[in-house]
Order: C-alpha cells, then structure tokens, then sequence
C-alpha cells in the first residue's frame, strides 16, 4: 500500500486528496497542517470580520471529507525537514514520517519589513489566516483607530473587513494607487473612490519610515496616531522545505506541468509555486485560490500514478469591495508589444479586453463581471479568436458565440 505525505492543508491540500483518491483508493494519505483547522476558505475571513459569514460557513469541504477521503490530519504540527534520500519527513515534534510521494502545499506566508520601532507597537497583526481574523476581532472596538500599512487586495480586504467595527481606517502604501499589481491609475482611482464613501483615509505614494509605540512617523513627514496595526505588505512563497531538500527554487518552487519538482517523487502545488503564466509565457507565482486547486488535484493524480497537467496556469485576480466586483486576469500586452485592448465604460463599470497573437491575453472588469468565466476560459485555453464571433462575446459572453464546436467540448456533446 502506497504512503502518501502531504504538507499544508489549504486549497491546493484538498485538491491533492480528491487527486489521489480519484487513482488510488486504498493509500494512506497524511495531512500535516500548521493551522488547527480543517481546510477553508481563507478569502471569507474578511467576510467573517464583516459580519457576513461564520466560522461554520467558512469550511471548504464538508466536516467529514477526511474521513471520507481516508485520510490522517496531524493538525498544529509542522514539518520541518524533507529527506529525499530516505523518503522521511522530520516533524516539529521530533515523529519521522516515511513517504512513497509527497507534495509539499506550504503556501506563503506575510511579508514583514524591517521598520525601525516595529517592535514598541503594542497591537500589530497580520492578514491571512483564520486566527488572524480571531486576534483582530478581540483587539479592534468601535473607538479603534486601525493602521493597514498595504493598499493591495490583503489590505484593502481587511479594510473593508474592519470598517463596521473601528472608528477610524487609515491606508497607506509606498505605491500612489490601490491594487498596483492588478490595476492601472485609472481603474485604481475608481475603486478608491468607492472605498473613500466608507469613511477611509489613503495615504498613498508614501511609507511608514518608523514607529514609536502607536505612532507611526511617514516619510513624508506626517505622523498617525494609531491603537491597531495591520501589516499586509506582500506575501512570500514558503520554499525553504524544497530548498533545503535541494528542490530547485526560483521566487517559488519550481514545478513542471506535472507539478512535479526536481526532486524525485516530491510535488508541489498551490501558492508555493511558480509555473509558466500561458497568457504571456512567464514563470512566475500565480496565487490565486482557482489555481491552487487545479494544481493540487493534478498534483495527486500524478503522485498516484496517473498522467495529469496543468499547462493552463493564468495570472488572476475576484474580489468584491462594497459592493464593487473586481475582476482581473491574464496579461495586459501593450500597443509596444504588439497588443489592442478593447474597452467599454460607463459611471460605474468598466471593461477592458486584451489581445495579441490573436488571442485574448487578459481582462480587467469593474462593476461587469458577468460570465466572465468564458473570457477566463479562453485566455487558458488560448484559443485563436478567429475560430468564433469574437466581436459578439467581447460585448456579450456566452456559450452561443463561441460556435458548435466548442460548445460540444464543454457541455460533452450537448449542444
């Protein structure tokens, strides 16, 4: 009977388990998760903060998917070292564990930048877990005054997360827009003025240059007075199992469409990982929820011996702020770099379609996101525009642009 070892307990893990069990059957399957929880829905801790959901909404597979899956979960452990040569992995609590595969679903983890007096701040968290959501909810009250340092979705999330709850929100980023990764300055200036309407400061184009207990000191010579201190700087992907195991690291574990790594019978998926982005043919870590589980069921098929891939990895980004869906994804290709961009606006919407080669690179959409799976699902696919009504779907996306043909290979024959 096959042993299998899986590391993290997020997304990409519950792919991995449904992946392997679609193969194999009868394998033991071992989960080490850090967290304390069964796997869930990390984007919803927000939406708890909010008020919208509970903490018993908030699992991403039903209460007994381990037990029907056959799997062991080690919760609050960690793994601390991989041998690939003896096929163990040494737990925090000094057990070994032996592996016939194992895939590694470490996720990342906050970025935490050096700032002079970071130490003297009483009330500093983070954003990403569960339990960060739980230390928010005790620190923060009605006459809070909360400093989020990060105008990226992390930030502005946890902005709206706390904006019923604190007196006061204050944002601040070294960048001079919100969502810089994502969004341009003028689909930026649209979402900040949104979230201005909920009584929201932005201090953008400037960085904290030091603290003193609640008092941060700008490098523009400002100072903000502040009882709770979130960082949500940037994330990082956890490599260190890999790289010290000698796995090859780039910004991420590097992994092939199999989302195998260099190391014999080791895999990897999920936030951890960087893999080729087929909307601009660039390696890169793309951490986005969709993508980890893909990669994770692709993962355990091939950890059980199957032949899966996953070569349809894209750059993406949902989410809604007050009432304002956002949706990014792809690459935005310049005229420079042989690119066109389609765009429609109104007050409130906005829609912009990307296009080189032929083929639809990537899209930003405010306010529209309706079916905009099919533009998703063209951009993986890459599927040259002129094979369908292109001029239809990029101002109505449905199923019955795209031709006979293609509608057969989605709906399996079903026309």
């Amino acid at each position: 009977m096959k042993q299998y070892v899986i590391i993290g307990n997020g997304i990409a893990a519950a792919g991995i388990i449904e992946g392997i069990r679609s193969i194999d059957t009868d394998g033991s399957v071992t989960v080490i998760s850090g967290e304390k929880y069964p796997v869930y829905c990390r984007p919803l801790i927000s939406y708890y903060l909010e008020g919208k959901t509970a903490l018993d909404h908030m699992g991403y597979r039903p209460e007994d998917f381990y037990e029907k899956s056959g799997c062991t979960v080690l919760y609050g452990k960690r793994a601390e070292r991989i041998d690939p040569a003896l096929k163990t992995v040494s737990l925090d609590d000094g057990a070994l564990l032996p592996y016939d595969s194992l895939c590694a679903a470490v996720g990342s983890e906050p970025f935490i930048p050096g700032f002079e007096g970071l130490d003297t701040v009483n009330d500093k968290f983070t954003f990403m877990t569960l339990d960060d959501a739980l230390s928010l909810e005790r620190a923060v009250s009605e006459r809070s005054h909360v400093l989020i340092v990060g105008a990226g979705l992390t930030g502005l999330k946890c902005a709206e997360g706390l904006a019923g709850r604190a007196k006061s929100i204050t944002v601040c980023d070294l960048a001079k827009r919100v969502l810089p990764s994502i969004l341009d300055d003028e689909t930026a200036a649209m979402v900040q003025k949104r979230l201005e309407k909920h009584t929201m400061k932005f201090l953008l184009g400037d960085c904290v240059a030091r603290f003193d207990g609640q008092t941060a000191y700008m490098e523009s010579g400002q100072t903000i007075e502040f009882d709770v201190l979130v960082l949500a700087v940037g994330v990082r992907p956890n490599t260190a199992l890999i790289k010290d195991a000698g796995g090859g690291v780039g910004r991420g574990v590097q992994v092939d469409t199999s989302m195998a790594t260099t190391l014999p019978d080791i895999y990897a998926a999920g936030d951890c990982t960087e893999c080729v982005d087929v909307s601009s043919g660039v390696s890169k870590v793309l951490a986005i929820m969709p993508n980890a589980y893909m990669q994770g069921k692709c993962a355990g098929i091939n950890m059980a011996g199957g032949g899966a891939l996953f070569d349809y990895g894209i750059a993406m980004n949902s989410t809604g702020l007050f009432g304002m869906h956002i949706m990014t994804a792809g690459s935005y290709p310049s005229e420079d770099e042989g690119g066109s961009v389609y765009e429609e606006r109104t007050d409130s919407t906005l829609k912009r379609l990307f296009v080189r080669d032929g083929k639809l690179t990537g899209f930003m959409l405010i306010g529209c996101i309706e079916r905009a799976g099919i533009y998703t699902r063209l951009i993986r696919e890459q599927i040259p525009l002129c094979t369908f009504d292109f001029d239809m779907i990029k101002k109505a996306p449905s199923l019955f642009s795209l031709g006979n043909e293609y509608r057969r290979k989605i709906l399996g024959g079903v026309v």
